[in-house]
């Protein structure tokens, strides 16, 4: 895999995510934690945390005797969902700057939430195997990626984009190479999603699809791009990345609605005794 540009460490793009919270991250965070079924008292970790679009309805329905821990990779993404938290008087979450995929809690969680982030652990399988693992018997995981056909049209052209506003010193060649890509493909469907959270051991496994659809002007699907995994296909120079937009908003026109359909699913962790 590449080293990844300047433009996609971990602490790049937190206001440009939370930017699109309103219209795509907090709808589908809420549906995924009343699919994790999160009950009061109960701990529960939010991967990929983000600004807490997951982490805030996990909390309030943890209630004061439960507890989140919230983990993410990036330190502004956190601090925003941090402040979130205080301003609802929330005392009941903690919150780590940590990859997901290497983090180790202090005891098991009864639920797991993660909106779209699993997409972007490096190594899916294993990451996911070890999330799976910080579970107590008989516990909850509740995740969203995207459906079939969703973030197509967006991709291309951000991927066409790229292409275009490159600078001689970057092939494009490595530009796909990146795990937001790979990984959407590889879920993106209900049976691929199914057969792939059985295989990391979870059963009853139920996958539901959420429609969703939202028109983005030109500024807010840029945020898109910066906010999203799909930074990580962006140039680190300047230069580059202006060129890179100015080409993006030119084919993306004034009127773009960006298809969010994603898949729901949750399975429990029931380990072999």
């Amino acid at each position: 895999m590449p080293a990844r540009h300047a433009a996609a460490l971990p602490d790049s793009g937190a206001e440009d995510y939370d930017r699109l919270a309103p219209a795509v991250w907090n709808p589908v965070s809420n549906a995924v934690v009343a699919a994790a079924d999160v009950l009061v008292g109960e701990r529960v970790l939010d991967v990929f945390a983000a600004t807490g679009s997951g982490t805030i309805p996990a909390a309030q329905l943890a209630g004061p005797s439960g507890h989140v821990d919230a983990v993410d990779r990036s330190s502004a993404m956190l601090d925003l969902a941090e402040a979130k938290a205080e301003a609802l008087g929330l005392g009941n979450v903690s919150f780590h700057r940590s990859d997901p995929a290497r983090w180790v809690p202090d005891a098991a969680y009864d639920a797991a939430v993660s909106c779209y982030g699993v997409l972007l652990l490096e190594e899916m399988d294993a990451g996911m195997d070890h999330i799976v693992r910080m579970l107590r018997p008989g516990g909850r995981i509740a995740i969203s990626v995207w459906d079939e056909g969703a973030l197509d049209a967006f991709e291309g052209l951000l991927l066409d984009s790229v292409a275009a506003g490159r600078d001689g010193g970057e092939s494009g060649s490595d530009r796909i190479d990146v795990p937001v890509v790979g990984n959407r493909a590889r879920l993106a469907s209900s049976d691929r999603l199914r057969d792939w959270l059985q295989a990391r051991g979870l059963t009853d496994v139920a996958v539901e699809k959420l429609g969703l659809t939202v028109p983005l002007e030109p500024g807010h699907a840029w945020s898109f791009a910066l906010g999203s995994g799909y930074r990580q296909l962006l140039p680190g120079s300047a230069d580059a990345l202006q060129r890179v937009r100015r080409a993006f908003e030119e084919r993306l026109g004034e009127e773009f609605v960006l298809d969010a359909g994603s898949l729901i699913a949750v399975g429990h962790h029931q380990p072999d005794s």
